[in-house]
């Protein structure tokens, strides 16, 4: 019965100064709404870039041709073609646990249909490529592997290449010229979006690598080889083999650095996760910092109530209140204002994640754990700073109390 008595008398304090307890309430609310708020555009931020990591397709290994060191310089990242076809063929066949393999060359050029014409890059890819990615057809479907064996005319356009080529009509079955060349569309792929680097996926034309090597870059090797492991266990045994495979092949002496570079799916992943959780940490740093002056400001509001309300909390002792009565009461508004505060703040947190995503087309993702910590954060800022005011009120000596003027 007591406890609800002190309730009454916290809540009736509260209401007594209707503009001071919103004011200090405000800071809380921002304070919860900017941790909800920049917690949601990490969370976006971690669920757009895994999304795009998927597209690349499942237990996925990359390998590029990496530099070479000729007289003390080196030419970097793929400033040597280290990587042949033999060598794709050789991880097919020799490294146990590959599911597909896709060897990759490059081009890029102006493409022409009829009056219209498109600069994009051109991508020469085995069968598998389709497999690999996990990248279905729209229209048409996919060249074979005798149109690879006789680096056949054949192409297979993004969806965004399709539709500059060819608004308005249906591709499949039409003629396109890449180089002067004449290549015929078997098919259209699904859009993928954009990828982790921010290009449009869509923006393509994939042909057989064999025709890419001949008849379009002029080329020898490769500037990339797609492995498929068969199961995600299975990726670090096929990294490991596929790596001393081309070492040998490559003939690189122990101690020496690869001429190739080999990435897996699950590297990227793990690096791009730490980044944008760097960037969602330090966002909602940031926004508790916003939420700890809020609380300063409770603990600011508090001590001034203490100082105006002495005579009050004399008043109240020299009748019968004990002081953790008047511990309690203090305790109360200030977790009151903390938690009133949490709940308008998580409300604005909630609206302002809404209207960056729609407005700015930021990806947002509120989870109800960010929710439910900001708001039990938000009443432990309550008790934390409320404490030190409310004890100061509870210790106060009711004689000099009644005679504060």
């Amino acid at each position: 019965m007591r406890i609800l008595a002190t309730i009454k008398i916290a809540m009736r304090a509260l209401r007594r100064n209707k503009l001071r307890t919103a004011l200090t309430m405000l800071g809380i609310i921002i304070g919860v709404g900017a941790v909800i708020a920049m917690v949601g555009i990490g969370n976006g931020a971690k669920a757009q870039v895994q999304a795009r990591i998927a597209a690349l397709g499942q237990n996925v290994i990359l390998i590029f041709s990496g530099s070479i060191n000729r007289s003390g310089v080196f030419s970097g990242f793929g400033g040597a073609g280290t990587l042949t076809v033999e060598d794709a063929l050789a991880i097919q066949n020799e490294v146990s646990g590959v599911a597909a393999v896709s060897p990759e060359a490059r081009s890029g050029g102006q493409i022409m249909a009829g009056n219209n014409n498109w600069s994009t890059q051109i991508m020469g890819e085995g069968v598998d490529y389709f497999t690999i990615r996990q990248w279905d057809f729209a229209e048409g479907g996919m060249f074979t592997e005798a149109d690879v064996r006789a680096a056949a005319k054949v192409c297979v356009l993004g969806k965004t290449t399709a539709e500059k080529l060819f608004p308005g009509e249906d591709p499949v079955g039409q003629s396109i010229r890449i180089k002067n060349v004449p290549i015929r569309v078997l098919g259209v792929l699904r859009p993928k979006g954009v990828s982790m680097m921010g290009s449009d996926q869509d923006d393509t034309v994939i042909v057989p690598y064999t025709t890419c090597m001949r008849r379009l870059a002029g080329v020898t090797t490769l500037r990339a080889i797609n492995v498929q492991a068969a199961s995600s266990d299975q990726i670090f045994a096929v990294q490991n083999g596929v790596t001393e495979l081309l070492r040998q092949r490559h003939r690189i002496q122990p101690g020496r650095d690869d001429d190739f570079i080999i990435r897996n799916q699950q590297e990227i992943s793990e690096t791009a996760n730490a980044t944008t959780e760097t960037m969602t940490a330090l966002l909602a740093g940031v926004a508790i910092i916003s939420l700890i002056v809020g609380g300063i400001g409770i603990m600011n509001i508090m001590l001034v109530s203490v100082t105006e309300r002495t005579r009050e909390i004399g008043i109240r002792m020299a009748v019968g209140a004990r002081g953790r009565d008047i511990l309690s009461q203090f305790l109360i508004e200030a977790v009151t204002l903390s938690s009133i505060g949490g709940i308008l703040g998580i409300g604005l947190g909630i609206g302002a994640a809404k209207f960056l995503s729609s407005v700015k087309n930021w990806p947002t993702l509120v989870s109800m754990d960010s929710v439910v910590i900001a708001f039990v954060f938000s009443a432990v800022v309550g008790v934390f700073f409320g404490f030190y005011p409310a004890r100061k009120a509870s210790q106060l000596d009711p004689i000099d109390a009644l005679r504060y003027e």
